[in-house]
C-alpha cells in the first residue's frame, strides 16, 4: 500500500472505530505491538515505559530505542504519553513515517473520547443527584431536596402536580425534552430509580391542566410514542410528595387502559386525611420503639434509615434495593430489625398494612413518642366513624352496577391470602391468569394499581377490616 493510502485508512479508523481500532490495525500493519503509554501509569512493554519517560525528561517528541532484537519506537502525544510500536527488528522501513501520520488523528481522537466518558461521568453524577432529591423529597428532607435541586435546575415547584411517565427506555430522552419545551423549562424530571421505563416530573401548577378531562402536557407526552402512558397527581404542595407519586403511579395503571392513554387520579377521599384524627397517637405509640432506636455501631443504620426502608420496601417490595442502593441481603436485614423492634411479621398483609398506615400518618423519627399502653390498637382506630366513611366510599365501585360479578369475592380472597395471587388463584378455583385478569378489572373499577407496586392492596385490606368492624 501507498503512503497515501496508509493514511486515508488511519484516519478513516479514527473516525469510525476509535483509537482502539485504529491501534489495532497498526498492529497488524507493522508486525508488532502498537499502543498508547502513559509513563505515570506504567502500562505497557518495559521498553515503551522506559523510553516515554526518557522523552518526558529530555522534551523531545520522538525517540526510537534498540534493544536485542527489537526496535521500539515513539511519537509524544499530550499529557504525557506517547504513540509506541514495538517491532522485531529489522523493522518496515516505513514504519516510523507511518506512525507519524498515525500520531496526530490519534490524539485528537483520544481527546474526544476522554471528551465523552466525562461527559457521561457528568450525566451520571447528575442523574444519581437528581434520584437523591427525590429520595429526599420522599423522606420528608425538604430542605436539603431544595438545596440540591437549585443547584441542578429548575427550582422544585410548588404547589405541583406529579407525573409518571411510562415509555421505552430509548424514548426517554425525547419525552424529557418535550415535557422541557412544553413548560418552558420549569417542570423537574427525574429518572425513576426502581422502574426503567418510567419518568418522574413534577411540574408547576400553574402550567398543569386543571380539568382532569383536558390534560395538554399529559396529551402532548402520550404522542412522542404509540406505547407511552401518563398518570398524573392532584394538586399538591412538595411534603405531599409522596402521596402525589402514590396518585400518579394509580392513574398511570388506569391511563394503560385507556384510549387517550393518559388519566388524572380520580376524586376520592385520602385514606391518611380521614385517620389523622383518629390514628396519630396510635402511629407514634406503634412507631416509638423504632423511633428511639439508636443504631450499637456507627456504621448501622439508625431510625430515620430504618424507616426510609420499611417504606421504601412496603411501596416498592424487593425493587426497593434499586431505590435505596443497597443489597437484597442488607434490605432483608433491615426489615427483620424492624420487625423486631415493633413486634409485627411483615409477611402478614394485615401487619404491612398497619405500618403503611402508621408511617404515613407520623413525619419522622422523633424519640420518646407515646407509650404503646396509653394508645388505642388499630381496630380501635378503624371503628372511627371517619374511617368507616372513607371504607365504604372507597370500596363502594367493587358493588357498584358497572362492577363484575364476584368483584368482591375476588379482591376479598386476594386480601385473606396476603395479596399472594398463587394461593388467591386457588382458593378461588381459577388459574392464576384468570385470577390477574379479575384483578385488572377491579384496577379499572379503583382506578388503584394492584397488581404492580405501589399497590393499594394495604388501603384495600384497611378498608375491608373498617366495614368488617362497622358491622
Amino acid at each position: 500500500m501507498s503512503r497515501s493510502d496508509d493514511v486515508l485508512k488511519v484516519h478513516r479508523l479514527a473516525h469510525t472505530g476509535g483509537s482502539a481500532a485504529l491501534l489495532e490495525w497498526l498492529a497488524g500493519r507493522l508486525g508488532g505491538w502498537a499502543g498508547v503509554v502513559d509513563a505515570e501509569e506504567g502500562r505497557g512493554p518495559e521498553s515503551a515505559v522506559r523510553g516515554v519517560a526518557e522523552m518526558n525528561a529530555r522534551g523531545v517528541r520522538s525517540a526510537i530505542l534498540h534493544g536485542a532484537g527489537s526496535a521500539t519506537l515513539l511519537f509524544a502525544l499530550d499529557g504525557g504519553r506517547a504513540l509506541a510500536a514495538v517491532l522485531s527488528r529489522p523493522h518496515h522501513p516505513e514504519a516510523s513515517t507511518l506512525l507519524a501520520d498515525a500520531a496526530v488523528p490519534l490524539a485528537l481522537v483520544l481527546r474526544a473520547e476522554e471528551a465523552a466518558r466525562r461527559e457521561a461521568r457528568a450525566a451520571l453524577a447528575e442523574s444519581r443527584a437528581r434520584e437523591a432529591v427525590l429520595h429526599l423529597l420522599m423522606n420528608g428532607r425538604l430542605s436539603t431536596a431544595r438545596q440540591i435541586a437549585e443547584a441542578l435546575g429548575p427550582t422544585l415547584p410548588e404547589p405541583m402536580r406529579m407525573y409518571v411517565v411510562e415509555c421505552r427506555t430509548g424514548q426517554r430522552g425525547e419525552v424529557t425534552r418535550r415535557c422541557e419545551e412544553l413548560t418552558g423549562g420549569r417542570a423537574w424530571i427525574v429518572r425513576c430509580p426502581v422502574y426503567v421505563r418510567h419518568l418522574i416530573v413534577l411540574v408547576p401548577a400553574d402550567l398543569a391542566a386543571a380539568s382532569a378531562d383536558h390534560d395538554p402536557l399529559a396529551g402532548a407526552l402520550v404522542e412522542v410514542a404509540p406505547d407511552c402512558a401518563v398518570g398524573a397527581s392532584g394538586e399538591m404542595c412538595l411534603r405531599e410528595a409522596p402521596a402525589a407519586y402514590t396518585q400518579a403511579f394509580h392513574a398511570l395503571a388506569v391511563a394503560r387502559g385507556r384510549d387517550e392513554r393518559h388519566a388524572r387520579f380520580g376524586p376520592g377521599p385520602e385514606l391518611a386525611l380521614a385517620a389523622h384524627g383518629a390514628g396519630a397517637g396510635w402511629a407514634e405509640a406503634l412507631l416509638a420503639p423504632l423511633h428511639a432506636y439508636e443504631p450499637r455501631r456507627p456504621q448501622d443504620p439508625g431510625a430515620q434509615e430504618l424507616r426510609a426502608t420499611a417504606h421504601a420496601w412496603l411501596n416498592f417490595t424487593s425493587h426497593a434495593t434499586r431505590l435505596l442502593k443497597i443489597h437484597r441481603n442488607t434490605l432483608a436485614a433491615r426489615l427483620r430489625l424492624v420487625e423486631t423492634l415493633l413486634g409485627l411479621d411483615l409477611a402478614r398483609l394485615g401487619d404491612q398494612a398497619a405500618l403503611s398506615l402508621a408511617l404515613r400518618l407520623t413525619s419522622g423519627a422523633r424519640p420518646g413518642g407515646a407509650a404503646a399502653a396509653a394508645a388505642p390498637d388499630l381496630d380501635e382506630v378503624l371503628r372511627d366513624p371517619r374511617l368507616t366513611a372513607w371504607a365504604r366510599a372507597h370500596l363502594r365501585p367493587l358493588t357498584g352496577p358497572d362492577a363484575p360479578s364476584g368483584a368482591r369475592a375476588t379482591v376479598r380472597t386476594w386480601l385473606a391470602h396476603d395479596a399472594q395471587l398463587v394461593p388467591a388463584a386457588a382458593a378461588l378455583g381459577v388459574s392464576v391468569p384468570g385470577a390477574r385478569k379479575r384483578l385488572t378489572r377491579v384496577e379499572a373499577l379503583l382506578e388503584r394499581s394492584l397488581l404492580q407496586s405501589p399497590s393499594a392492596r394495604h388501603d384495600l385490606w384497611l378498608a375491608h377490616r373498617a366495614e368488617e368492624l362497622a358491622r
